[in-house]
C-alpha cells in the first residue's frame, strides 16, 4: 500500500463505525497570553486513550492475521491500541514494552487482555524481543509508527480538522517515530504550515533535519515512553521533508509546566508527549503571528 492522501481516505472510511471522531475544544488566548487563536484536537478522548487507535485499528483491519493473532513492540500507547483493536476484533494479542512503561499504560494494556512482556529498558529493546517471539509463529507484526496502515490511520486526524476547523492555517503536534506527524504531513502536504514537537531526549525529527537523514539518537527524559524512538521511521521522514515540517525542542521542565496547565486551567488531561506542543507555544519558542489559527493536537492522556 503507497502512502498517500487515497490511503487515508480509504482508512477513514474503513474505520467509520470503529474509531471515535473526537471534539475539538477553542482555548481562550487572552488567559494564556497568545496573541492568535487556538483550538485542541483532543485525542486523549480516542480509544486506548490516545491517536494510536487509528492506525492499530487501521492496520489490523487490513491485515490477514494468523492463527497466534497479532504481535507488537510500543512503548505504552501503541501497545495499548493494538491490545484494544486485538480484542475489538477478537484476536489474541502479544505486546513488547520496555521497563520505562508507565504503571498507567502497562494497567491499560493488561485490562484488554493482551499477553504483555516488559522486556529491555526502551523500546528499541522491545521491537528486538517481539521480531524474536514472531519467528516460527503464524502471526503480523503492527508497527509503532514506520507502517503505511499505522500512518495512514493516524491521518485521518487531519481529515476531521479539515471538517471541524476549516480556517485553521498551523498545526502543532508532537513528533516520536513520525507516525502522526508523518500522517498529518502525507494530507496536507505543504497547504498547512506543520510544527512537529519533540523533547530534548527525544528528538529524532530534529537530528535527522541536521543530519539530512534519519539517525539514531540516545532516548531520555519525561515523554520517553512516547516519543521515545531511537530513529525516526522512514515514512514518516519522507513525509516531514516533503511537507517542510518545522522542528522545535523543549526541555522536560517545559513541558511539564504545560502538562499543568493544560490539567489545571482547561481541564484537559495530557501525557508528557501531548503537551509537548502547549510546551512550545508557552516557552516562545513557536513563533505564531495574530493571523494564524493554530491547531494544537493532544495526542493522548495515558499518564501516571
Amino acid at each position: 500500500m503507497k502512502l498517500d492522501r487515497d490511503a487515508i481516505a480509504n482508512a477513514a472510511q474503513r474505520l467509520n463505525g470503529h474509531i471515535v471522531g473526537t471534539p475539538v475544544q477553542s482555548l481562550n488566548g487572552e488567559a494564556l497570553g497568545l496573541s492568535y487563536r487556538l483550538t485542541l484536537k483532543l485525542e486523549n478522548l480516542q480509544h486506548s486513550g490516545s491517536f494510536k487507535a487509528r492506525g492499530a485499528m487501521n492496520a489490523l483491519l487490513c491485515a490477514e492475521v494468523g492463527s497466534d493473532g497479532v504481535i507488537a513492540a510500543s512503548g505504552g500507547n501503541h501497545g495499548a491500541a493494538v491490545a484494544w483493536a486485538a480484542r475489538s476484533l477478537r484476536y489474541p494479542a502479544n505486546i513488547f514494552v520496555p521497563s520505562l512503561i508507565s504503571s498507567r499504560k502497562l494497567e491499560k494494556l493488561k485490562s484488554y487482555g493482551a499477553q504483555v512482556h516488559v522486556t529491555g529498558r526502551e523500546y528499541h529493546d522491545a521491537l528486538s524481543a517481539a521480531r524474536q517471539f514472531t519467528l516460527g509463529r503464524n502471526c503480523v507484526e503492527l508497527h509503532a509508527y514506520d507502517q503505511t496502515e499505522v500512518i495512514s490511520g493516524a491521518g485521518t486526524i487531519a481529515m476531521e480538522i479539515d471538517a471541524q476547523v476549516p480556517d485553521a492555517t498551523t498545526v502543532i503536534v508532537a513528533c516520536g517515530g513520525g507516525g502522526l506527524a508523518g500522517g498529518l504531513a502525507t494530507w496536507w502536504g505543504t497547504s498547512k504550515r506543520l510544527i512537529a514537537v519533540e523533547t530534548e531526549g527525544t528528538q529524532t525529527w530534529a537530528r535527522a533535519r541536521a543530519a539530512g537523514e534519519p539517525v539514531d539518537i540516545e532516548v531520555s527524559g519525561l515523554a520517553a515512553d512516547s516519543l521515545g524512538a531511537r530513529r525516526i521511521g522512514d515514512l514518516g521522514w519522507n513525509a516531514l521533508v516533503s511537507s517542510r515540517a518545522e522542528s522545535v525542542v523543549v526541555s522536560d521542565q517545559e513541558t511539564a509546566a504545560a502538562q499543568g496547565v493544560l490539567a489545571t486551567e482547561f481541564g484537559v488531561p495530557s501525557e508528557p508527549a501531548a503537551a509537548a506542543g502547549l510546551a512550545g507555544l508557552l516557552s516562545g519558542k513557536i513563533a505564531i503571528s495574530a493571523h494564524e489559527h493554530g491547531v494544537l493536537v493532544i495526542c493522548g492522556a495515558n499518564s501516571d
